[in-house]
Order: structure tokens, then sequence, then C-alpha cells
């Protein structure tokens, strides 16, 4: 197969125009088709006759690409019913016996949950071609094998060892199935990761919760940088949109930084103004939602903690609207004159 139409294909993926299982159909059904044309030579270079029509009556209607399948709705339903039952139980269970549970039961809940979740998936990943209930049950086995990994380990040690052994299987995961629950997986896996290292690798005994926001809040600029990264390999609106939610934490962390404000206002605008981009470049409503959002929070919040009034707030508000305002008819005269 071309390395063009592999390129395609990866780029309609990204883009959300094909699933990975649809594109997989036409890579399978482009490399049956070459190799057909490999193993019989004159197949491949027949000529057609004038007329346009073929010699071989048999190769008059070329076999194209099979059309692919889609899963049917109610196993798919049963899936997601039957992990989010497993899911509960086993909260339940913890839940309400954790005083009475003794570690090696902890551990042992926790980890026949994982196993279950992630033997499941596997199975659905090999022999169903159900990728999208696959991920889904391998997002939740992630962040439930993670949980037993702290169990088993305990303490501030067991909760780095959880992030770590559930951020690389969601990594895996994310690699071999390339569905959009997993990115969401690792989205909250990074985000409980960046709060577990600030609290308990980062930030010194002596410190304050107000002093190491800033560390969290730089650690969620690191996450939304691995996100706009990911977003160029894998599904695409997902992972902009997701490192837009981590350009809105890092500016909650930074709201609570003592004297943050300015920062916060900051990440709060470029983030936003990011997805607006992309929103006037490829017109997908999710990146304008986002952004939106993000904005119609951190600017009032931010606002008024600089100028501790409301008609500070107002006036910031009429100024940004008025920024907005100008930018939308400058790009709209452009287009106008294209």
């Amino acid at each position: 197969m071309s390395s063009r139409l592999d390129d395609e294909l990866s780029r309609l993926v990204s883009a959300g125009v094909l699933r990975q299982y649809q594109a997989d159909s036409i890579r399978d059904a482009a490399d049956a088709e070459l190799d057909a044309a490999l193993a019989d030579p004159g197949r491949r270079w027949q000529p057609a006759e004038p007329s346009g029509e073929p010699r071989d009556a048999g190769q008059a209607q070329p076999k194209g690409p099979p059309a692919a399948t889609h899963p049917n709705a109610l196993v798919e339903v049963l899936g997601y019913i039957g992990g989010a039952l497993l899911l509960g139980a086993v909260a339940l269970l913890t839940l309400a016996n954790w005083g009475e549970m003794g570690r090696a039961a902890r551990v042992s809940t926790g980890t026949t949950a994982a196993v279950v979740l992630l033997g499941v998936a596997v199975l659905l990943a090999l022999v169903g071609r159900r990728r999208q209930l696959s991920a889904a049950l391998a997002s939740l086995g992630c962040c439930v094998a993670g949980f037993a990994t702290f169990v088993a380990v305990e303490g501030e040690a067991g909760r780095v060892a959880g992030v770590m052994v559930a951020l690389a299987l969601a990594a895996g995961g994310l690699w071999w199935l390339k569905e959009s629950s997993l990115l969401v997986a690792t989205f909250g896996i990074l985000a409980v990761g960046v709060l577990v290292i600030t609290s308990d690798v980062l930030t010194p005994d002596s410190g304050s919760a107000a002093n190491s926001a800033g560390i969290a809040g730089t650690g969620f600029i690191i996450v939304a940088f691995v996100f706009a990264m990911l977003g160029m390999v894998r599904d695409q609106v997902t992972s902009w949109s997701l490192a837009g939610a981590a350009m809105f934490s890092s500016s909650i962390c930074w709201l609570v930084q003592e004297r943050g404000e300015i920062m916060a206002l900051a990440v709060g605008t470029a983030g936003p103004a990011a997805l607006l981009v992309a929103y006037g470049r490829i017109k997908h409503s999710a990146y304008a939602v986002v952004g939106c959002a993000i904005l119609l929070v951190i600017w009032p919040i931010s606002l008024y903690q600089l100028t501790d009034n409301l008609g500070g707030v107002a006036i910031g508000l009429v100024v940004a609207s008025g920024v907005l305002l100008l930018a939308v008819l400058m790009l709209s005269r452009r287009r106008s004159n294209e």
C-alpha cells in the first residue's frame, strides 16, 4: 500500500471523518488488491478495449473495499452497561467495607476488577473488532489498575506508582486501539498525576496549598502541550478540546495561587484563543464551545480578583467584547475581499 494512502487515511481518522476500523478496512482492501495485482501481472497491465470495456468480463467490475460493518448497537450498549455495573459494584463494595477489609482483600478486589475489565477489552479487540467498546472498558480498567496499585503500595509512593501504572496502560491502549475514550482516560490520569506530583513530590512539607497551586498550574500547561501534540497523530478534535480543558484547569490553579490572577488571565486567554483559531480553520463546533466556556468563566473571576470591584469586571468585559467584535469585523471584511 502506498504511503500516500496511509497518510491520507491517518489524516481522515485524526479529523474525525473516518473511524479507525473503517480506515483499517480500506487499508486491508488496498493491500489485498495490491497482492492480487502482483500475483497476476497480466491482470495488472491488461489494457482495455477501445470501446472502454475490459476484455475479460470477469474483470468488468473489480472488487472494491468491503463496506465497513458497524458493531451491533445492542452488544455495544450491553458491554457499556456491564462494565459500568462491574465498576459500580467494586466501588460500592470497597466503600461499604473499607474499614473491615484487610489489605489483602483490598488489593485482590481492585486487581480482580482491573484484570476482568482489561481482559475483556483485549479479547474484544482481538476477536470482535469492537474497538469502541474495547477502548471504553480498557479506559475503566486502566483507572482501576491504578487504584489497585495505590492500595498495594500505599502512601505517597503508592499514589505515584498508581498514576504511573494507569498512565502506562492508557498509553499502550491508545497506541493499540486509537480510540477517543482512551484519550479522555489519559487526560484524567494525567490530571490526577499533576496533583499527586505537586503535593507529594514537588511541594515541600512547609509549603502552603496556595503556593503549590502555581506548580499544579504549570503542570496543567504541560498536559495541554502534550494533548496539542497528540492531536497531530490521534483524534484531533478530542485531543485539542482536552488541551483546552487542561488550560482551563491551569487557570483555576493560578487563581488559587497567591498573586496569580495575571497568569490565570493569560493562560485562560491563550487556550481559548488557540481553540477559536482552530475553529476558524476547521469549523468544528467543539472548539468554539470549549473556548467560549473557558473565557466566560476565567475572565470574570480573574478580573474580579484583580480589581475587587464589579465595575472593574464590567469594564474589562466591555474591553474584551470590543476586541472580539473588532476581530469579527476584520475577519469578515477579509473574507468578503477574498
